[in-house]
């Protein structure tokens, strides 16, 4: 297997989780997101991953995770925001079939409400770090991303059939063989 069909990126409140599903079942591959992966293989939550490890150890946990869903996941993969700042993780998705869901920080304020759950939003104004973040992460995201897709609008089903439009061509070239 060469490794995933479609990788979304992009920050927190993309919708890369919803959108990828969506995406799946549309091209009928499995999907899986990262962070799932990560619970599965630690037997923890993030934010449990994050109270005992801190951000260093679960970054270190999450390159180890991606690496193997590189190698062996045939479908679309979701990435957590944060993937792509370990050096050998944005080594590995160089050049890979990378989608970046583009959304805004008004978008977000409503997907993400008070950052319950994710332990980089943690503090006074969880908006405020999301625009940090994204600053710093940003140019990282274009660097790597083939393609670029609007998901501030419309529902994961209008953004997966945006994605499948935009890819088409480059999704039925793909051997059959190198499909899940």
């Amino acid at each position: 297997m060469s490794g995933p069909a479609v990788i979304l990126l992009g920050p927190m409140g993309a919708g890369k989780t919803s959108v990828g599903r969506e995406l799946a079942a549309r091209l009928d591959m499995q999907f899986a997101d990262l962070d799932a992966l990560i619970v599965e293989e630690a037997g923890r939550s993030i934010p449990e991953i994050f109270a005992a490890d801190g951000e260093a150890g679960f970054r270190e946990l999450e390159a180890g995770v991606l690496a193997r869903a590189l190698e062996t996941h045939g479908g679309v993969l979701a990435l957590g925001g944060g993937a792509v700042m370990t050096p050998a993780s944005r080594d590995r998705l160089r050049g890979g079939p990378v989608v970046l869901l583009e959304v805004d920080d008004e978008t977000v304020a409503r997907r993400l409400g008070r950052g319950a759950g994710r332990p980089m939003l943690t503090g006074q104004d969880p908006l405020q770090r999301w625009r940090e973040l994204s600053l710093e992460r940003d140019p990282v995201y274009r660097e790597l991303a083939r393609w670029r897709v609007d998901a501030r609008r419309g529902s994961s089903a209008t953004v997966a059939r945006t994605i499948t439009d935009m890819l088409g061509e480059d999704l039925l070239a793909r051997p059959e063989k190198e499909r899940p």
